[in-house]
């Protein structure tokens, strides 16, 4: 089983990134021949300062490492250094239909929040399917928000095998319910371009500040609180520790508990979670170089493997 998942490097890595994909992928490894890769193409369509993209790509690789990805057992790369996924996007885009493309929920959500439209942003399910297929990849991780690109790589590998014969196996996706929506500050869910977000490495006193500013009701702490569940800090503390937030959620519940009590419970719980994580990343902040040669190592790889998929895709089509 090959397995392949990948994440963008548009801006800090968060909460909803860790418990939504990078967790889940970085089990998977033990479990199939895994590949995940940095998606520095991806990011063009929200990032547009050069310097900024290749720092945060080297900290996305950072942020991997030391959450547990473990080389030897998984292919780990920049999604650019295998240009093959470009060409095998033109192929795809070929057969996909404009109308799958105006119906992707993502893109639409973005257009109405006033992201500019552009191609990259409307082509994005293209280039995603491209990543996914060119490594003929049978498992794919992937949050709530994208299972309809999933369908839609899906159709688009069944359009090509259909107009040029068996080229593509069809991928599944795996999403974890549990953990598939991680809610930010806000309440919605946690995203960069929300600005809601509780990062996974940063500083402590400005992390702390930012979730003892979680705003919560007006009941005082006495007051029992039957909706308990629907608190916020109740919902992350169950996210980052299952069995310790069902215990302040009947704690909230029963009344007693107060609301900043349970924001230094969050904190305190999340800051204990990436202990052993903080002192990896520094370490490995220290040797970029070792970081950088896993990366090239990686693609060296995945391209031996996406061009064998490439071939024959240019040979199914009459390209060779």
């Amino acid at each position: 089983m090959r397995i392949l998942s990948g994440i963008q490097p548009s801006g800090t890595l968060h909460l909803g990134n860790y418990f939504g994909m990078m967790r889940p992928a970085i089990e998977l490894q033990d479990k199939g021949e895994a590949f995940y890769f940095i998606a520095d193409y991806h990011s063009m369509t929200s990032l547009f300062d050069a310097a900024e993209r290749r720092k945060n790509t080297l900290d996305v690789a950072l942020d991997f490492l030391a959450c547990g990805l473990d080389p030897k057992k998984s292919v780990f790369f920049r999604q650019s250094d295998v240009p093959e996924v470009t060409e095998l996007s033109w192929l795809l885009s070929t057969v996909t239909p404009m109308g799958m493309l105006e119906r992707a929920t993502s893109y639409k959500d973005k257009i109405a929040k006033g992201i500019a439209p552009m191609h990259g942003l409307f082509a994005y399910p293209v280039l995603m399917a491209a990543d996914i297929l060119i490594y003929d990849s049978n498992l794919v991780p992937v949050g709530h928000d994208q299972k309809q690109h999933l369908e839609m790589t899906r159709d688009i590998a069944i359009k090509f095998n259909e107009t040029y014969g068996e080229t593509f196996i069809l991928p599944e996706p795996q999403i974890r319910g549990e953990t598939a929506k991680v809610p930010g500050i806000d309440g919605e869910k946690m995203s960069k371009s929300y600005g809601n977000t509780i990062e996974i490495f940063g500083d402590e006193r400005t992390l702390r500040k930012k979730v003892m500013a979680i705003k919560m009701d007006s009941r005082q702490p006495a007051d029992p609180k039957p909706d308990a569940d629907q608190n916020l800090a109740v919902q992350l503390l169950k996210v980052i520790d299952a069995d310790v937030g069902k215990d302040y959620e009947g704690k909230l519940r029963a009344g007693g508990l107060g609301y900043g009590d349970l924001k230094k419970t969050l904190f305190e719980v999340y800051w204990e979670h990436f202990a052993v994580a903080r002192t990896k990343r520094a370490e490995l902040a220290e040797h970029s170089d070792y970081v950088n040669a896993i990366l090239k190592d990686g693609a060296a790889k995945a391209r031996a493997l996406a061009q064998k998929v490439l071939h024959r895709a240019r040979r199914a089509s009459g390209l060779e």
